[in-house]
């Protein structure tokens, strides 16, 4: 598959480039890029939440009340979970959710998300991503230029850009990230991705082809 060049300006190039048919054409598995995606949002998570059980919660340990003869239900501790303020049953606990994937399946499920992106024509090939000074302006004119104004953009980089990032941050749809730090889920959440030029040979070395 041929892709145009645009420039900065979303202006047509002249120039083409051929996208790797072993990253870009390859048979998607779902599979892959479902276990891939939930390893990066469950990687993500803080597993922070807790709540007190009854061996936790402060207050008095005597007896609330007679054993037999209330005509209610026996009562040993106000902490008990029955009564408010009482501790909770089988409460949220700290813990740790991240889980291992092999690196040949995440491989295979970028590939298979980059295909899916590839065969619906959402793929870009930017020349140069370029900003004089970090304005945020200047990035929203940017995405009008390449007529993505009302779509989620990924931007890929090939380095670091400090005027690029620092204009885009304060937009919500839009998710800037260098070569290196392309993931499945970057890529299923966004309805287009852009590459910059410079960028598709380090994408070969990443799948080592």
């Amino acid at each position: 598959m041929e892709l145009s060049i645009v420039n900065i300006a979303g202006e047509d190039t002249g120039r083409k480039v051929t996208l790797n048919e072993a990253i870009f054409e390859v048979e998607p598995n779902d599979h892959a890029i479902y276990l891939d995606v939930k390893q990066y949002l469950a990687n993500n998570r803080q597993g922070t939440s807790k709540a007190k059980e009854r061996g936790e919660i402060t207050g008095s340990t005597r007896k609330i009340k007679k054993q037999k003869g209330t005509g209610t239900a026996r009562a040993g501790s106000i902490k008990s979970p029955v009564f408010r303020g009482g501790g909770r049953i089988f409460g949220p606990r700290p813990r740790d959710y991240r889980f291992k994937l092999n690196k040949k399946l995440k491989l295979v499920a970028r590939k298979s998300a980059l295909s899916y992106k590839a065969k619906e024509n959402k793929i870009k090939v930017l020349e140069k991503a370029s900003l004089e000074a970090p304005k945020t302006k200047e990035f929203v004119n940017f995405r009008k230029n390449l007529d993505v104004s009302d779509k989620k953009l990924l931007l890929v980089l090939n380095d670091q850009n400090k005027n690029i990032y620092l204009s885009s941050r304060n937009l919500k749809d839009v998710n800037v990230v260098t070569i290196n730090d392309i993931n499945t889920y970057d890529i299923m959440n966004a309805s287009i991705v852009v590459f910059e030029e410079n960028s598709m040979e380090p994408l070969q070395k990443m799948f080592r082809i």
